[in-house]
């Protein structure tokens, strides 16, 4: 769908020049040191939606995805600041009956705004096939563990109230009822939730169920041929850590004798090549995903739609507003284009951070596996949105 899009790849960035600064706040409002937000950093008023090279057919696939994420833009408060729900009325009506040119559909509608600098940085997530079962036999032990009724939200009574603000941390009560952080990923392979019946199915691989939980949905492959479709159903509590990062500071990725490649595929074959020390490495990171059954379209992405290959793209929901389309121009041109924000990651922090979607497949394995994309980003926000924002 993007192929189109790789003829602007030298000359695209060029678009984002000439630009208008916003402050956070309004025209004379300060900008916070580190911001926590979108509205809490510098934002600037870039080009018209007219001027970015959108393809036909790389409009339609944002439009409805864009349409499927209407129903939470218009009722649910945009944690980045930039928006409110009654700014995405217009804009949402006009998608649900919209017959013309799709490009049309966005010039119309959106204008364009570049949070701090703009630069982006992007990977890429696809819905892995692994082997698994139903049942439990002779090669699929590795249990799929779906939510336990003892994973709850509460304050430790140690917290004092001043200090109670937010959401309650997630955990259990221990045998003294006091509430505790929830097993860690080493935990829960130790053995920690077994005989609980919370087992949804059983898969052959553990390497490729650890993959799967930071993917965050996939399909199990039975030894009948039969498809299970599993999606996130939540999480333990515990940080996500990215064991690229680790294995990058430990010397072991890059070139030359002894080093692995930094994509997911490099990882993968480093930790087979060296089970122990891959198995401790894995368990640096001490989050663990919960999944559940999935029987209708999907995967299903943060919103509760369906996301889809090429359209999706993972954000962290305080800089960009769930539901906006989002332009990339990247120095990974199948990445470039239009995409529309309808999930998030635990590893997908901060401004300008994205995680595109690619689907199912082999080849959404192998782009998705070695995506690592950096340049521009522009957030499209509705017409009216940067006047606002300015106090006018």
């Amino acid at each position: 769908m993007r192929a189109a899009l790789r003829l602007f790849a030298m000359g695209g960035l060029a678009l984002l020049s000439a630009c208008a600064v916003i402050p956070a706040g309004g025209a004379g409002g300060a900008i916070a040191p580190v911001a926590t937000t979108a509205g809490g950093t510098a934002l600037f008023a870039a080009q018209g939606v007219a001027a970015l090279p959108i393809s036909r057919d790389d409009a339609a696939g944002a439009l409805t995805a864009f349409v499927g994420s209407c129903g939470w833009a218009t009722s649910r408060e945009d944690a980045s600041g930039l928006t409110r729900p009654v700014d995405w009325q217009v804009p949402c009506d006009a998608a649900r009956s919209w017959t013309g040119d799709p490009r049309a559909f966005f010039v119309t509608h959106f204008e364009t705004v570049r949070v701090a600098d703009g630069k982006a940085f992007a990977t890429g997530y696809f819905e892995p096939e692994i082997r698994g079962s139903r049942t439990r036999r002779p090669g699929y032990e590795v249990p799929i563990y779906g939510m336990p009724a003892d994973l709850v939200r509460a304050w430790p009574a140690d917290t004092p109230e001043s200090e109670r603000q937010g959401r309650a941390p997630l955990g259990r009560t221990d045998e003294f009822g006091n509430h505790v952080p929830y097993y860690t990923r080493a935990e829960i392979e130790d053995g920690a939730l077994e005989g609980r019946g919370l087992e949804i199915a059983w898969a052959a691989d553990p390497v490729e169920v650890f993959f799967l939980q930071i993917q965050g949905s996939g399909r199990l492959i039975t030894p009948e041929g039969d498809v299970v479709r599993i999606g996130y159903a939540g999480q333990n509590g515990h940080a996500y850590t990215g064991i690229g990062g680790v294995m990058r500071e430990r010397g072991l990725l890059g070139e030359g004798p002894g080093k692995y490649s930094g994509s997911m595929q490099g990882i993968m074959q480093y930790i087979r090549e060296n089970p122990q020390a891959g198995r401790d490495l894995m368990r640096l990171n001490e989050s663990w995903i919960f999944f559940r059954e999935l029987t209708g379209a999907g995967p299903l992405g943060s919103l509760g739609v369906a996301v889809s290959r090429e359209n999706s793209v993972a954000v962290d929901p305080n800089f960009v507003p769930y539901g906006a389309p989002v332009w990339l121009q990247l120095d990974r041109p199948e990445a470039n284009g239009l995409w529309v924000a309808q999930d998030t990651g635990g590893a997908i922090k901060g401004t300008n951070r994205f995680d595109t979607f690619w689907g199912a497949g082999e080849d959404s394995r192998l782009i998705a596996g070695g995506m690592t994309g950096r340049g521009e980003a522009l957030i499209l926000v509705p017409k009216g949105t940067l006047a606002r924002l300015r106090g006018q």
